[in-house]
């Protein structure tokens, strides 16, 4: 058969896998601050004995230890307090005057643009509080799907970042090999997760303020690019000038 009648195998398309809070925008000025506010009062109810709150010490323990334990502090409020998922973003998450609230570069949706493949929001937080961060933005345009914490169902159990099981079933859903998707992320523990499936992954740092979910644990004066961060950048902004190093 001749060469030129063989129809070559053509890639799948580069799939981008984009977080929201650090990286398309600064959550670290006002709405993290908030959020943690809120989370703090949520979990201190729980854990009191319905007259007294639990302690700043107790909440702080709680956080941190099921955050590091199940990557989500929410998680860890599910399965040994039966808190209910919707309760608790509902609550965490009720933040009046978020468009005031929000700190964002300008140029994100031409570089959004500018890059090469499908878009999709794949994000921790909840849908409604994304999709209003994304409408304040004017982002949302340029992502084709909006996968929020709600979203990230596993034989009914919630998985969110950084579950690898979760990332495998998004990318069989559509149809993209893990070493043509891109993860554009803030934190290290899904990139590497991401990175052990042979996703490419990209780290950005310019919002980070602290390196644990209380901001007690300050971040190290030089951030060096762990082994699998592929590119790390200060800005998304930088994406399109990284891409070769993506390929």
């Amino acid at each position: 058969m001749p060469v030129s009648n063989i129809n070559p195998i053509t890639p799948s398309p580069i799939l981008w896998l984009f977080d929201l809070d650090n990286t398309l925008h600064d959550a670290s000025h006002a709405i993290f601050p908030l959020i943690s506010a809120n989370m703090n009062a949520y979990i201190a109810r729980v854990l009191g004995d319905g007259v007294t709150e639990a302690s700043a010490e107790q909440v702080n323990a709680a956080r941190l230890g099921y955050w590091k334990r199940y990557g989500a502090t929410l998680l860890g409020m599910m399965r040994h307090h039966q808190v209910g998922a919707a309760d608790f973003l509902r609550e965490t998450h009720d933040l009046a005057d978020l468009q005031q609230l929000i700190r964002a570069e300008c140029g994100l949706a031409r570089m959004l643009r500018s890059l090469p493949g499908r878009k999709i929001l794949l994000t921790n937080a909840p849908s409604r509080y994304s999709r209003d961060v994304m409408r304040h933005l004017g982002l949302q345009r340029h992502f084709s799907h909006h996968v929020a914490i709600e979203n990230m169902q596993v034989h009914g159990q919630l998985r969110p970042k950084p579950s690898k099981l979760m990332l495998r079933r998004l990318l069989r859903r559509h149809g993209v090999s893990a070493h043509r998707c891109i993860l554009v992320e803030d934190t290290l523990a899904n990139l590497r997760s991401a990175s052990q499936l042979g996703v490419r992954t990209v780290w950005v740092t310019q919002y980070l303020r602290c390196s644990d979910p209380i901001g007690q644990a300050s971040l190290p004066r030089m951030l060096k690019r762990p082994a699998y961060v592929d590119v790390k950048v200060k800005s998304v902004r930088q994406l399109p000038a990284r891409l070769h190093r993506l390929r």
